[in-house]
């Protein structure tokens, strides 16, 4: 049981479990529609949980020592600069969670609801279609949202993670995923240093104060510590960064482990994606948080992709994390 909060009240979390038959389990809480385990085998055929986890509900619960492990994020991933963002000439202020600006649908966003859960299986895949409803006015944002995750996984090892969402009124939305990856097993406790990152892209967002994205276009990685373009070590590597996506479609991004040798390929339909080494998390770099989805500040940069969602329309986002082992 959850303990409760403003937006629901205390409800049960259901926990499941997807096997694809072929030595590979994903776990998914209803609580934060979360990827709490991935069980990936390595060379030696033994499966390992591959993203960090936190001990019980109450920690995923304690907003202070959670920063968001494995969770759907939503409405809107990412920041609002200063809380606030208009559409049609209307101006609507957004919870500020993070200080003068809006984090990752603010204190009460999809995260902290225990979303509703459907399992279904096929002779391909496994899949599990959790759904959550958001009122206009929800953390200031506008129309009611309908929301919806769902995580299939098939028997290549392959596990797909794709959102939808419609809305009655004009609204901005982009939902993310945000586990952290540990491919070496965070049974080793080990931490991601060591595993070999490539991220196929050109340009970064340059940051002003609390990460909000400084006017201009994105700025070149080339010859800088955050090409990452042909893969390197992150030993020691601190990346808090927002990539712009050259081609997500055929490779966004490849993390290897040496030990292990698992291997992980994300692609993706989203243009831009976040890279953090989890300096923050505790114990520190225990995963590496690979974000896909819309860019900072997006609902007040018109240069960037909008992210902005009509009636009638349907918001769609895919990510599909490829494992292997090499």
């Amino acid at each position: 049981m959850t303990s409760g909060n403003i937006r629901q009240p205390s409800v049960p979390v259901d926990s499941y479990t997807l096997g694809n038959g072929n030595g590979m389990e994903v776990v998914v809480w209803t609580y934060g529609a979360t990827l709490r385990e991935v069980r990936v085998p390595g060379r030696d055929g033994r499966p390992e949980n591959v993203v960090h986890r936190l001990p019980a509900l109450a920690d995923y619960e304690d907003r202070p020592t959670n920063a968001y492990v494995g969770v759907t994020v939503g409405r809107f991933c990412r920041n609002v600069a200063h809380g606030r963002f208009a559409l049609d000439g209307t101006w609507h202020m957004l919870d500020r969670n993070e200080g003068q600006h809006h984090v990752h649908g603010g204190t009460y966003g999809f995260d902290r609801l225990v979303w509703t859960a459907t399992a279904a299986r096929t002779e391909e895949h496994v899949s599990l279609r959790l759904a959550v409803n958001s009122p206009c006015g929800d953390q200031g944002y506008p129309g009611d949202l309908h929301a919806r995750t769902v995580y299939r996984l098939d028997r290549e090892h392959v596990l797909t993670i794709g959102f939808r969402a419609t809305t009655t009124a004009p609204t901005i939305v982009g939902l993310t995923n945000h586990a952290f990856w540990n491919l070496a097993g965070t049974d080793t406790r080990r931490a991601v240093d060591g595993q070999h990152l490539a991220v196929i892209a050109d340009h970064v967002l340059e940051f002003a104060e609390g990460q909000i994205p400084v006017p201009g276009p994105p700025v070149p990685v080339a010859g800088t510590a955050l090409d990452l373009n042909r893969g390197k070590s992150i030993n020691g590597v601190r990346l808090d960064n927002f990539y712009v996506l050259d081609d997500p479609a055929t490779c966004a991004a490849e993390l290897h482990d040496p030990t292990s040798g698992r291997h992980l390929r994300l692609t993706t339909d989203q243009r831009g994606m976040g890279v953090y080494t989890g300096d923050g998390l505790d114990p520190s770099r225990a995963g590496l948080c690979l974000q896909p989805g819309p860019w900072p500040d997006a609902p007040n940069r018109p240069d960037f992709p909008s992210s902005r969602l009509d009636p009638g329309h349907t918001y769609t986002s895919t990510m599909r994390y490829a494992f292997s082992v090499r």
